[in-house]
């Protein structure tokens, strides 16, 4: 008993907050505040009507996009000689392409800009780009790392013997086996990339800003529900993420942490 009255005031710590913040979305009055002053939808309205926040919606859709094809990818291709492989540095390998798991997004933000800067590639898309790869990419590996583990070798070797080449028995048989932890890796590398905000504040400029910096900036001079909308809106495409995974995919089956 004691156990679950604990568990629950975890939970409504951490969601209290958004509930507060979706249902402030739909304030009729003229400032953010708590419990609202009616009910109206002139906040959304606010939000797709501003070219700004089009803007940059478009641009942390297209960027989480690239994100995700490329983190699965380069995520997939990894996991699979660290699981299957057997050589000298496997632990030492796998702890480096997991590592900006551990770290701070705040200080791989200011490595990437530091390096970008030598490199005079400080605020452009692809400087954003890789960074953004950089930190989804150990989630692909995650996911794709746990299906590839109870992976039978058995059906690859019965594949090849039949004649076909490895290169056709992977992409047809273990591919098809690993399919929903390559996908559930990347939705969850667009849902991150998505949302992105510390790294995403190092590697902007004035005409390239994501979403999630476009409602920081906002927020500095204006205070109103809009705000709230723009969070609702993220926090709703989130939610039909993570849920597509638990719903077709199996979320605590391909997650592997």
């Amino acid at each position: 008993m004691i156990l679950r009255v604990s568990v629950g005031l975890v939970y409504a710590f951490l969601l209290l907050p958004m509930v507060i913040v979706v249902l402030a979305a739909f304030n009729a009055g003229n400032y953010f505040t708590f419990p609202p002053q009616g009910f109206s939808l002139k906040w959304f309205a606010n939000f797709f009507q501003r070219r700004e926040f089009m803007q940059a919606l478009w641009l942390s859709t297209e960027l989480a996009f690239w994100t995700a094809v490329a983190s699965t990818v380069i995520g997939t291709a990894a996991a699979i000689p660290l699981v299957r492989g057997r050589f000298r540095g496997r632990d030492l390998l796998n702890a480096f392409v997991t590592s900006p798991l551990l770290l701070p997004q705040i200080l791989t933000g200011v490595a990437l800009l530091q390096f970008y800067t030598l490199l005079k590639m400080q605020a452009s898309y692809g400087a954003l780009l890789i960074g953004h790869i950089v930190v989804t990419t150990p989630y692909v590996i995650r996911t794709v790392t746990a299906t590839l583990t109870h992976f039978d070798l058995a059906l690859e070797e019965a594949a090849q013997s039949l004649g076909a080449h490895p290169v056709r028995a992977f992409f047809e048989i273990t591919l098809g086996v690993i399919k929903p932890g390559v996908v559930a890796g990347a939705i969850f590398a667009f849902a991150i990339s998505f949302d992105n905000f510390t790294l995403s504040l190092f590697l902007t400029s004035a005409k390239l800003t994501p979403l999630p910096i476009e409602l920081f900036a906002y927020l500095k001079y204006s205070f109103d529900p809009t705000a709230a909308a723009v969070s609702a809106f993220a926090i709703g495409v989130a939610l039909v993420l993570v849920l597509g995974i638990a719903r077709f995919m199996g979320l605590e089956e391909f997650t592997g942490f």
